[in-house]
């Protein structure tokens, strides 16, 4: 008697694409089902107080009432009230002269300020006490119009 042409191969890829079908055929008929129980109700989603998403709806005694007037949908206006003076002083606590950069500490904030020799309307040196203007440059805030206070 011969060999039968099927080798185990060919039956297990058989037997996987068989297997493949009957599942995708239980999901189908599991997906069918699931939407006749599924409802409108189901779908709904409530905003709660907080800015989240829930499923229970928001309770009516915690309704609050707000006027049209007060609602702002725009950028708010800029405050001149929180805004700091231009001009500065500062200590340069670092100088590079061969570079021509460094920085200043600002007596107000304490921040450290970059400073480029470009900038400067005098010559400065570490330790020295100037007055500057604050810009916001490439990388960050930039000390323009520094001169040495004498």
């Amino acid at each position: 008697m011969g060999r039968s042409q099927e080798t185990f191969n060919k039956k297990e890829v058989r037997n996987k694409k068989e297997k493949k079908r009957k599942d995708k055929e239980k999901k189908k008929l599991a997906r069918k089902e699931g939407e006749k129980s599924s409802s409108l109700d189901d779908m709904i989603a409530y905003v709660d107080e907080n800015g989240r998403l829930t499923d229970t709806p928001p309770d009516p005694s915690k309704k609050k009432e707000f006027k049209i007037e007060d609602i702002e949908f725009s950028v708010p206006k800029s405050d001149d009230s929180n805004k700091m003076d231009p001009n500065r002083k500062g200590i340069v606590s670092f100088f590079n002269d061969s570079k021509g950069f460094g920085f200043i500490k600002d007596s107000e904030t304490q921040e450290s300020v970059f400073v480029h020799v470009n900038n400067c309307l005098e010559d400065i040196k570490e330790n020295n006490v100037v007055s500057f203007e604050v810009e916001m440059g490439q990388k960050g805030p930039t000390a323009v119009k520094v001169k040495v206070v004498r």
